[in-house]
This record gives C-alpha cells, sequence and structure tokens, in this order.
C-alpha cells in the first residue's frame, strides 16, 4: 500500500533514544552525543525526541538548555520527560515539576503510577491521592501552555491486577488535559494478543487517545507495538536500533517501516523512509555499538542471499526472496557467495561487482568449482567480498590481479631476556620490474609484515599511504588437532572511502595472514584505478 499524504498529529512516533535508549547497558552518552543522536532523530523526521529528565541530573539539563540554542528542529518536537508532582503538595509547589518548565520544552511526558501496587508500596500514597496527583499535575503543566503526554508506567501489570484502578488512572490523565495516554508494558512481559485486547478494552471504556511504550523481554517489542496500532493506538513510543534497559525497546526502525510499508501510513516526511538504513548506523556510531548486521529492514544481511535456489529465483525476480524493495529504505541486496553458491549466485555477484559474465556458461561454471573447491580448504568468501573479486576477475581476464611478485617473507618474533618482545619482517619482491628488499618492526609479526609491504611498495605505488587495516579475525578451523589445525585470517582495509575484506587460509596464522594482506593491497590499487601488472 503506498501512502500518498503528509504526516500530520493524528498518528505520533515519538522516540525515547536520548531517555529510554540511553538505560542500555555499555551505552553512557555526552550531552554532544545526544545532540548528535537528536539531529539524526530529526532529519529522519520523527515527531517527537524525548530528550530526559532536566532537573533529576546536571546533563539532562544542559541538554535541553544547548538543545534550544543549537538545534532548530524542522521536523520533531522535543520533549521534557519527568513524573507527577510528590503526594502532600501541589503542582505549582513541585520543584521538580518547575524544572520541566524551565527546560523550555514544548511537550512534557509525565510518567504516572498505573499498578495499584506501586502506588502503595513505591509511591507510599493512597489510590484516591496518586489519581489527583495526576489530575493536578497535567491540569497545571497544561495551563502553563505544555503539551502533555502522560506514560502510564507499568500498565499491563496493573490493568491484570486492577483493571478499573488502571482505566481510572487513564480517564483522569485524560480529562485532566493530557494529549495523550501512553499504556506502558514497563516489565516487557505482554504478548501481541494479550496488548490488543487490552488496549481495544481501554479505548471503548476511557475514549481517551492511547499510545503505546513497549518493552522487548519477550521478543515481542515491534509486534506489540503494531497489535496496539491494530486496536486503535495512535502513538508509538520507539527507540533507535532498540536501544533500551535490559534487551530493549520496540526498536523505532522495524515500526516505522511497517507503518510505512505495511500499513500505509505517513508517518514520515516524504523521502525520510530512504535515509533510515543511513540514520540507523550513524546512531550506532555515536553510541559506540556495531551496527546488528541482522536487523530487520536495515541490518547488512537484511537482504543478503545466499542459497543457490534463492539466487537462481532472484535472477528471475527479486521480489521472489524479498519482502520489499530494500532501496526503499536506503539499503541494498547482496549476493553471499560461498559452497552453497550455483551459477545464479555468481551471475548476480558478478553484476554486483560490475563484472559482466555475459552468457560464458563455461566462466561461470569455472567459478562455482572455484569456490567451492577453496571453501572446502576453509576459506570464506561470503564474508570477503574482496577476495572473491580478485578470484572472479582472476577467472573472467585469464591471469591474476597482481601489482607485485613474491620472492619470500618471513616473520621473526624475539623473546628478550629482560621480558620485552620484539618483531621483525622482511619481505622480498619485484615490483615494475624492480626488486625490493624492504625490513620493518611492528607490534606483532602481522603488524610488521603489513608495515614492511607497506615499506616495500608504497614509492612505487603511493596509493597505498591511504591504506588502513582496521579489523583482523582469527578462526581456527577443524583440523588434525590442537596447533596443527588450519587457521583462517579474515582482514578488513580502509581507504578513508570504503572497507573492503580479504581473506587467507594456511596451516599457520602468520602464513593465513600473508595471503590475506596481499589480497587487501590488491584490491586496494584496483579501487584506486591501478592497472595490474602483465
Amino acid at each position: 500500500m503506498t501512502a500518498t499524504s503528509e504526516p500530520d498529529d493524528s498518528f505520533h512516533v515519538f522516540d525515547t533514544t536520548l531517555r529510554d535508549g540511553a538505560q542500555r547497558e555499555g551505552i553512557n552518552l555526552t550531552v554532544a552525543d545526544k545532540l548528535a543522536i537528536a539531529r539524526h532523530l530529526d532529519e529522519f523526521g520523527v515527531g517527537f525526541i524525548e530528550g530526559g529528565w532536566p532537573g533529576a541530573n546536571p546533563r539532562d539539563t544542559e541538554f535541553f538548555a544547548r538543545a534550544r540554542e543549537e538545534i532548530a528542529f524542522e521536523h520533531a518536537q522535543l520533549v521534557a520527560f519527568g513524573s507527577t508532582r510528590r503526594a502532600g503538595t501541589t503542582a505549582d509547589k513541585d520543584p521538580q515539576v518547575r524544572a520541566l518548565l524551565e527546560s523550555g520544552a514544548p511537550v512534557i511526558t509525565l510518567v504516572a503510577k498505573s499498578h495499584d501496587r506501586h502506588v502503595e508500596l513505591a509511591l507510599r500514597t493512597t489510590l484516591d491521592e496518586n489519581v489527583e496527583m495526576i489530575r493536578d499535575t497535567v491540569a497545571h503543566l497544561t495551563s502553563e501552555g505544555r503539551r502533555v503526554f502522560v506514560d502510564c508506567e507499568h500498565f499491563f501489570d496493573g490493568y491484570r491486577a486492577n483493571p478499573e484502578y488502571a482505566k481510572a488512572v487513564v480517564r483522569a490523565a485524560s480529562e485532566a488535559g493530557a494529549d495523550v495516554v501512553v499504556l506502558c508494558d514497563t516489565n516487557g512481559g505482554m504478548l501481541p494478543a494479550q496488548i490488543q485486547a487490552v488496549v481495544a478494552t481501554v479505548l471503548a471504556d476511557t475514549g481517551a487517545r492511547l499510545g503505546i511504550h513497549a518493552q522487548d523481554d519477550t521478543g515481542c517489542a515491534v509486534a506489540n507495538t503494531l497489535a496496539a496500532v491494530d486496536a486503535g493506538a495512535t502513538h508509538v513510543q520507539c527507540t533507535a536500533n532498540g536501544y533500551g534497559e535490559r534487551v530493549g525497546n520496540a526498536n523505532l526502525f522495524p515500526v516505522v517501516a511497517a507503518l510505512e510499508l505495511k500499513y500505509g501510513k505517513k508517518v514520515l516526511p516524504e523521502g525520510r523512509l530512504r535515509e533510515m538504513t543511513r540514520i540507523s548506523h550513524a546512531i550506532a556510531e555515536v553510541v559506540n555499538l556495531t551496527p546488528s548486521t541482522h536487523q530487520p529492514y536495515v541490518g547488512v544481511s537484511a537482504f543478503a542471499h545466499k542459497a543457490g535456489l534463492h539466487a537462481s529465483a532472484i535472477k528471475v525476480d527479486p521480489d521472489l526472496y524479498q519482502h520489499i524493495d530494500p532501496e526503499q529504505v536506503g539499503n541494498t541486496m547482496r549476493m553471499l557467495v560461498s559452497d552453497m553458491a550455483g551459477r545464479a549466485s555468481i551471475e548476480l555477484k558478478g553484476k554486483e561487482l560490475g563484472i559482466d559474465l555475459g552468457d560464458d556458461r563455461e566462466l561461470v561454471a569455472r567459478v562455482v568449482e572455484r569456490v567451492k573447491e577453496r571453501e572446502l580448504k576453509g576459506y570464506t568468501y561470503e564474508a570477503a567480498d574482496a577476495s572473491f573479486e580478485l578470484l572472479l576477475r582472476a577467472e573472467a581476464e585469464g591471469r591474476p590481479v597482481k601489482y607485485f611478485a613474491v620472492e619470500s617473507w618471513r616473520a621473526i618474533a624475539e623473546d628478550r631476556p629482560d621480558g620485552s618482545h620484539a618483531n621483525e619482517a622482511t619481505v622480498k619482491l619485484w615490483a615494475k620490474s624492480e626488486r625490493i628488499v624492504a625490513t620493518a618492526e611492528g607490534n606483532g609479526p602481522v603488524n610488521a609484515l603489513d608495515r614492511a609491504l607497506r615499506v616495500a611498495l608504497e614509492k612505487i605505488y603511493p596509493q597505498l599511504a591511504k591504506l588502513e587495516l582496521v579489523d583482523y579475525k582469527v578462526r581456527i578451523l577443524e583440523g588434525k588437532h590442537g596447533t596443527q589445525s588450519t587457521t583462517r585470517v579474515l582482514i578488513s582495509t580502509s581507504d578513508g572511502a570504503g572497507e573492503w575484506a580479504t581473506v587467507g587460509v594456511a596451516d599457520n596464522v602468520i602464513a593465513a595472514s600473508w595471503q590475506a594482506l596481499e589480497d587487501a593491497y590488491a584490491y586496494g590499487l584496483l579501487r584506486a584505478g591501478v592497472e595490474p601488472v602483465a
């Protein structure tokens, strides 16, 4: 279903990465980080960005002050988060409520207790006083010109224990002027059918505008969010990449993609859905977490195909094994080459790499057999596209992609009596009819080999100065036993504009590393437009 209208206030996408998402273990956001993420989220086009709890900690207070001065929000409204007033006072006298107003945020989300046991045990007040705290705080904030949303914490557990009281809290918030009352699955224990039934009942019994906030403890946060929408919720709270406490929150990106592409709702400005993959990865970089490769829609494996049967079908029509066109969310289809590859996989991979294999069935068959033969020895090409492209070009052109010929190499690791270590490597090679011998030291034998190879070649190929080894992985494969096992090395290299992976396999880690280094340098020169030597 294709949506045509621009988003409006009838449906809210509300992001809480800066507050709830920041509670994930391993995430510690600076104010600069929060400002950067807020800019990304606004660029994506969410309607509301919850910035944190002003007054509760200096960092969040500073964020709101700086956001007012430094960010000109194009799409989003900034939201301050806080609690209802304390028992035994009034909202206009509560310093925490005052801090919410002083944040300058045009929208305020209040967290309110909706589970009777939490009211009595955590707030240590009466059920009636809790309802009055909600009414008073909402009314005070709206009288000050703020738009108010109310998060009913532990709503679904509270509804199960005392449905009438849970609904009374919803009515109190709505009648006092809250625009949206958000039903929160705070413990994340609900399932989609349960969510849908409760939301539908509460909507019918209270008439309030409802939202949903789902945690992912059962792995159902996205499904629970969509089930709430099916039941009539018009406000969804999510976090980028599903970041959040414990196992996380409803993931913003699959929720938005489902709403736009499956439900036909216009929840983002025109064209912003195509930015989704980029925004997801950019936010992952800010929080310093590796993007999940298997995340729906935006993961690098979301549209990656490995089986030969799939490739054959995709060659006829990509829609046969893809639920959407990956370009709709800014992603791309990838073909993985492995020992499961068939002719179609190789042909599609060649096309992806810009290598036209034409109708040369013999060439394709030869590449298929070469891949299967090498993967049997331990090579893996689904994780080393650069090595596969070198192999494919060698078969297509009838000669290897070579820029130098190695005469010999050696690496020495030395332990000294004082406990220090030294690593030295020497390479002897020919490049452009010149014999070169180069020696270098490194912080390990592989690093020493990398440096020696660079010393040997940079004068002839200055393009190599841009290359940087950015990742190095070693895996011991099945073999005889222990140190006699086969070793596979994967190396990731960058030239500042892109990154590629190469593979080497040998009976020792240094030899496997050398193979991967050779491929990495050859591919880097190929990317730079340098012609291979004959």
